[in-house]
């Protein structure tokens, strides 16, 4: 036997049948949590205020100029489509852009009502707009209350309970933000519409807002928010393009108000658009700037040479040149046209170089079209130049000094500027040839002119200087003429398809259904994992499955839960279910007596782990069920520490075992008479000193010897085995065994004990009873074991049924149970 037993007591062991069981009769505790759940989600429900999202859909095209020729290059290049949709991706998430949007709509106001619950979002709902001076100081983030007592008058209110410091902020220029200290105060005062109001809170004006009829006593509050966290609140706008790789993009924002959603994301679309197309024409604008000042300068330039002129033939009597002195001007104005050509390449190279070699920004060079270069090589580098350096500029707003994006670009334009400066080399010495050719041809013309008079010469070179600033005039009138007919043709590369609109629609919050779904999850969850916690943590026993895999000892069988007062249920019940779970018993212990060929009196010890199991309980009613067979039976109480058998048969405890074991008594003077004529008892006595050392004498196996010439059967209540080893010293008079488990009570780590002493053949012909078990689905099983786990149940008629006492008669059973 003890080669074919293992010990598995420590062994997980997880049943799902008797844990959904479990589950069912904890229903209250389901219904409370999804009761409380369900509350909690129309509380939430009936106080969320909707949230709403609008979008619009923009397109970013690459509309090119239609007066744009190789010619005039003053046309910022973007990079083409996807570069610019790119770019629009980044500027409308950046916080510059979103800056400027909230700027321009004035979204540091916050206006509100009362709602049902709480204060809401009452913008464009109010019938005021507030117009505040962005040069003072306002109070931030505490309401202040308007209240209309007609059409035009209406009370400002504010209320501070206690002193302290306030935050106050400018909204003009740098936003600047301070915090003053503020006394407790109760401020009221009226004023009427269009009045400026000069508080130490605010300042401003109220404006009517004629889309919205004035309610006179209806409160409205307004308040001013940080400007930076106002930012942060509205920037949080969705942008995507419409599909992968498209130029469409997709714009949507959610919030409380559809209004200002929509004026919101219509608002930030036409401030790109309007940025956009200013970068666009950032080569054109600038272009433009630097002709303005050369036609300044050309034009003294020009009216000087002019009025020397007209000195010069009040003076002489020349007033126009001969023939021969016209070719030779000609052939010099054309050669003076090549120089001055010439030398304006070379002074933009100049100028060019002074900038790409002493300064790091390059967003303020002129096109190289201003000065007649159209050398595409030139050209390009130069656009990508500043097209980078725009980017540069617009991303140090959204990252730091030193970041990877900034070193790309770097890179990007140090690469660019050097192939750029040699081409520049290489260009100026191609000039510099061309200029050497032009001077010298320019001085043989020049040496032919001194074969003429005199006043030939000198009028040649006033006229030479009057051609050459008449010359670059007309040249600069030109390229103003085209950059700002470039600059008027230019068309923003943001094409809006649908604009944000209120159509009705848009709801997309609060999830109310998804907030009761959530609430009956929870519902479930939490009492789910409260039951499987308690199953996976309770080291207590609590069902016959659960003796079955912790042990080899066979289940002899079940005895129900007893509500009665005293542990005479045989006695009390015949007919209860009790009864019958100790009569299977009995019947189960003739057959165990029998196949061990036990004839004549039959012994059988009762022990368990710890006290309080009902050994004594079993004792009782196993020793009752004989008696009332007819077979004389004596019940013989051999817990000498801790008796009890004695109070539920109504006699005495002064003598007993401990008598007749010191020699104190005869045997005939300590068994006493029951109220059923087959049974007696004897009891423990008094309480010894030396318990052990009475039970393993000569004299305790004298009085078995004894007692089974005068008994059919003697039940021996024996102390529990997991606290003394007096019932293992006794088991040598036993001819069977059994050994008490409390449903509920014997914890599973007492098999072990148990099972190692089965293992090494300590105890022999043992079985475990389960007592005190309830049929409950919370201890994990439904259905029965033997009679005892019919308990409770009418039976068809067959039993008695045993009510239920309440709760306070419960508890106090409790303690009377052995």
């Amino acid at each position: 036997m003890s080669d074919e037993f293992e010990i598995k007591n420590l062994q997980p062991t997880f049943d799902i049948k008797g844990f959904l069981y479990k589950l069912v009769s904890y229903w209250p505790l389901f219904l409370v949590t999804l009761s409380i759940g369900l509350g909690i989600a129309y509380y939430f429900n009936v106080r969320k205020l909707p949230v709403y999202s609008i979008d619009n859909l923009i397109s970013i095209k690459d509309d090119q100029n239609p007066f744009f020729t190789s010619n005039t290059s003053l046309t910022f290049n973007w990079g083409g489509t996807t570069d610019k949709v790119n770019t629009a991706l980044i500027i409308l998430n950046s916080r510059t852009h979103n800056e400027e949007v909230v700027d321009a709509l004035k979204y540091y106001i916050s206006y509100k009502s009362q709602g049902e619950y709480q204060k809401i979002n009452a913008y464009k709902r109010t019938p005021f707009l507030v117009d505040v001076d962005t040069a003072k100081m306002q109070l931030l983030g505490h309401d202040l209350t308007v209240v209309f007592k007609d059409s035009v008058r209406f009370e400002l209110s504010y209320f501070q309970e206690l002193d302290g410091d306030l935050s106050f902020q400018k909204f003009d220029g740098l936003k600047e933000k301070t915090s003053k200290f503020v006394p407790a105060q109760d401020f009221k005062k009226e004023f009427r519409l269009g009045e400026k109001i000069n508080t130490p809170l605010f300042t401003g004006t109220l404006l009517p807002n004629e889309n919205v009829i004035v309610v006179p006593g209806k409160p409205y509050f307004f308040s001013f928010i940080d400007f930076d966290n106002a930012v942060y609140n509205h920037s949080k706008l969705s942008v995507r393009p419409n599909k992968a790789g498209s130029s469409v993009l997709s714009l949507t924002k959610t919030g409380a108000n559809k209004a200002e959603l929509v004026d919101y994301l219509n608002n930030s679309v036409n401030i790109l658009g309007r940025n956009m197309l200013e970068r666009k024409n950032l080569f054109a604008t600038k272009t433009i700037r630097f002709i303005d000042s050369s036609l300044t300068q050309k034009s003294k330039e020009l009216s000087g040479v002019e009025d020397e002129l007209n000195k010069f033939k009040d003076k002489n009597a020349v007033l126009s040149l001969d023939e021969e002195s016209i070719e030779l001007k000609e052939k010099l104005g054309v050669l003076d046209i090549r120089k001055e050509d010439v030398v304006r390449e070379l002074n933009y190279y100049t100028t060019l170089k002074e900038y790409l070699n002493n300064r790091s920004d390059y967003r303020q060079i002129p096109a190289p079209s201003v000065a007649g270069i159209n050398e595409e090589s030139v050209v390009a580098a130069v656009s990508r130049i500043v097209t980078k350096a725009e980017e540069r500029n617009r991303l140090q707003y959204s990252y730091k000094e030193g970041s990877v994006v900034f070193n790309e670009i770097d890179r990007d334009i140090d690469a660019t500027k050097q192939v750029l400066l040699e081409n520049i080399n290489s260009s100026e010495g191609l000039l510099n040839r061309e200029l050497s050719n032009i001077q010298r041809e320019i001085n043989k013309v020049e040496y032919q002119t001194k074969k003429l008079p005199k006043a030939q010469q000198e009028l040649i070179k006033i006229v030479r200087k009057y051609d050459i600033s008449q010359e670059t005039y007309n040249m600069f009138l030109a390229k103003l003429s085209e950059a700002k007919l470039v600059k008027a043709a230019n068309v923003s590369d943001v094409l809006i398809i649908d604009e944000a609109k209120d159509t009705g629609g848009g709801k997309i919050g609060p999830n109310t259904r998804m907030n009761y779904i959530i609430a009956v999850l929870l519902g479930l969850l939490l009492p789910l994992l409260f039951v499987f916690l308690l199953t996976l943590l309770n080291t207590k026993i609590q069902n016959v499955k659960e003796i079955e895999h912790l042990s080899k000892i066979p289940i002899l069988g079940a005895i129900g839960k007893s509500y009665d007062k005293d542990n005479l249920a045989v006695l009390n019940k015949p007919k209860s279910s009790i009864a019958e779970a100790f009569r299977s018993l009995r019947s189960s212990l003739q057959y165990i007596y029998k196949e061990n060929d036990i004839n004549g009196a039959k012994t059988l010890l009762i022990t368990s782990s710890i006290s309080g199991e009902g050994k004594t309980f079993c004792s009782i009613n196993i020793a009752s069920v004989f008696a009332l067979s007819g077979k004389k039976t004596l019940l013989l109480g051999l817990d000498l520490r801790k008796p009890k058998i004695f109070g539920d048969f109504n006699i005495e405890n002064d003598i007993g075992v401990v008598n007749y074991l010191i020699r104190d008594a005869d045997l005939e003077s300590v068994i006493q008479k029951t109220a059923i004529d087959s049974l007696d008892v004897i009891v423990s006595g008094p309480i010894p000193p030396n318990p052990s050392e009475l039970l393993m004498g000569d004299r305790m196996a004298e009085m078995i010897e004894q007692l089974k010439k005068q008994y059919d059967y003697i039940i021996l209540d024996s102390p529990p085995l997991g606290l003394v080893a007096d019932s293992l010293d006794l088991m040598k008079f036993s001819d069977a065994n059994l050994y008490v488990v409390r449903q509920n009570y014997t914890r599973k780590g007492m098999f072990q004990m148990i099972n190692e002493k089965y293992k090494r053949g300590e105890v022999k012909n043992i079985s475990f009873v389960l007592n005190y078990f309830e049929s409950k689905a919370k201890y994990g099983y439904g259905y029965g074991y033997g009679y005892g786990y019919g308990y409770g149940v009418d039976s068809n008629g067959y039993h008695e049924n045993d009510n239920k006492p309440g709760l306070i008669k419960r508890i106090l059973n409790t303690f009377r149970k052995g």
